[in-house]
């Protein structure tokens, strides 16, 4: 059994053939740090080597899924750091969540925001609470949707609605994002961990090959449709934008607001 590595950021427990992820840092509604991001990024490589885990289920601590980006976090990384490393974190994370073998399922409730909504697009299937409440604000924020975001969006909403969703920052709600094809189940807030275990169990049920097989043929044909690989320069976007004098006026005016 290869060990279990040790994260702050994250709960990691398995039961047999099922893996529970949670984000963990519900004091900041689990803002995506740098730690949180590069301990998803060792996770995705520890899950490669547990072929005994056949479904993972992702969800957040305490009253929300995440709030996104955290940029408190980003913006105090020290001066011998290299912001693009930094800023690529987001991309690392969210492809390590796409190429694990096992299925994925994102359990969500509470508010999901920007960089959270891109780690539940990374995850194969998607449970959503009647309360959750979706939101993409970087443009408001001054700052580009990052991390593969735009393509993972494309092909599950189409690109007019990525275009409404990401350049307008509206919220959305569960019902609307079903609608939509974002989310397979809306439920109830007291019955989202029975429903997403008894999916996790019906799928933990079925052969490995066939598991890993179908989702290998649909992950590369959205990958034909919309593709991830240029998403490395999504980096360089991010730096960019934190350095120019719009965007940055931009972002202290939403922080401003929030405030």
């Amino acid at each position: 059994m290869v060990e279990q590595p040790n994260f702050e950021a994250l709960l990691v427990e398995v039961d047999g053939r099922i893996g529970r992820v949670t984000l963990n840092r519900p004091d900041k509604l689990n803002a995506l740090s740098r730690q949180l991001m590069s301990e998803i990024v060792e996770l995705g490589a520890w899950l490669k080597l547990r072929e005994d885990i056949r479904v993972v289920i992702l969800s957040g601590a305490g009253r929300s899924f995440s709030a996104g980006f955290d940029l408190n976090d980003f913006s105090s990384a020290s001066a011998g750091e290299s912001p693009r490393i930094a800023a690529d974190l987001g991309r690392l994370a969210t492809n390590a969540l796409t190429d694990v073998p096992q299925l994925t399922i994102a359990a969500v409730h509470g508010h999901c925001v920007g960089g959270g909504v891109v780690f539940v697009a990374a995850c194969d299937l998607r449970v959503a609470t009647t309360e959750t409440t979706f939101i993409i604000p970087e443009v408001d924020l001054g700052i580009p949707l990052a991390w593969g975001g735009i393509p993972r969006l494309v092909r599950e909403i189409g690109p007019a609605l990525t275009k409404e969703l990401v350049l307008t920052c509206r919220p959305f709600d569960a019902a609307e994002a079903k609608s939509i094809g974002f989310i397979n189940r809306v439920v109830a807030p007291e019955d989202l961990d029975t429903t997403v275990n008894e999916l996790a169990e019906n799928l933990a049920s079925k052969t490995l090959y066939s598991l890993h097989s179908t989702k290998q043929q649909v992950n590369a044909v959205m990958e034909e449709i919309a593709g991830t690989g240029r998403s490395a320069g999504d980096a360089d976007m991010l730096v960019y934008a934190m350095r120019d004098p719009e965007s940055r006026e931009a972002t202290a005016r939403y922080l401003a607001q929030r405030k």
